[in-house]
């Protein structure tokens, strides 16, 4: 029963992901919250705004916002001006598939309310994720208005996390900032040595969202499998001369997923590259 209900609203939470991104990305392009399309006014709030086609800017109706469904039945077009939905539902079907999967290979116990809230928090998390991966692919660019409000999120998990552990409350502070000193202070130091151009800015924040989320060890093991990932699908694309070192690549995909990893298997992995390394 827990699966399905959180299969309903991961994937409801995904197709909010994708009027998040639109919604945002609009507001900070036009620097206000209405714009109009098609000569119709358009709300760009995000709690109160409605959904509406980006082509024509017509309303959609209930039936045309069910996840996945709604886009296959209408076969990725517009009902009203027949144009390619700009969305797809990669967002609704992978914050499910999160979802799920969260909570199936959760680490830790989920009895008393602390723990649940701990996992709950973590779907928040997911959710931003999710937003920031999509964005970042989209407009290479991980916005402050999802970034910070996770780290806020990150913290109360951790809080959470760590009393329905019975860890003490100095050592929850400890492990927020020794985390921040791990997650963003490594990225920090890149971003202004070389002045911006080996790392972007979004990316620091990222990392200190990770910091506060990981603690220390964790956020290294999130840190190490970013880059074992990008070097993994980016050397082949190198090689094949389908990407060069003059290709803009966004970073914060690579790093989400190494949160993602050392989030739910951090310990496992960090015992597979403690092997590897001997240390």
């Amino acid at each position: 029963m827990i699966i399905v209900v959180l299969t309903v609203v991961g994937l409801s939470m995904g197709s909010f992901v994708n009027a998040l991104i639109w919604r945002i990305y609009k507001q900070e392009e036009k620097s206000k919250t209405k714009t109009t399309i098609k000569g119709k006014k358009v709300d760009l709030s995000i709690t109160k705004g409605r959904s509406v086609c980006v082509h024509c800017g017509h309303e959609l109706a209930a039936k045309d916002l069910i996840p996945v469904i709604s886009w296959l039945t209408l076969q990725g077009k517009c009902r009203y001006c027949k144009k390619p939905i700009d969305d797809t539902p990669v967002s609704e079907l992978l914050t499910a598939g999160l979802f799920v999967l969260s909570y199936l290979v959760w680490p830790w116990e989920l009895v008393g309310y602390e723990a649940w809230a701990a996992f709950v928090a973590w779907l928040a998390i997911v959710v931003g994720l999710v937003a920031l991966t999509l964005y970042d692919f989209k407009h290479l660019i991980l916005p402050d208005r999802i970034v910070f409000p996770l780290m806020a999120v990150a913290v109360a998990m951790k809080v959470f996390l760590d009393t329905s552990l019975g860890i003490e409350a100095e050592e929850t502070v400890r492990e927020l900032v020794f985390g921040v000193l791990v997650g963003g202070g490594f990225f920090y130091a890149l971003f202004q040595v070389s002045g911006g151009k080996w790392i972007g800015g979004g990316d620091v924040k990222l990392g200190f969202l990770i910091g506060l989320a990981l603690g220390p060890a964790n956020a290294a093991v999130a840190l190490i499998s970013a880059f074992y990932i990008a070097a993994f699908i980016l050397l082949p694309l190198m090689v094949t001369k389908k990407v060069t070192r003059k290709s803009k690549i966004p970073f914060g995909p690579f790093l989400i997923l190494g949160f993602v990893l050392a989030m739910l298997w951090g310990e496992n992995v960090r015992e597979f590259y403690t092997s590897l390394t001997g240390l």
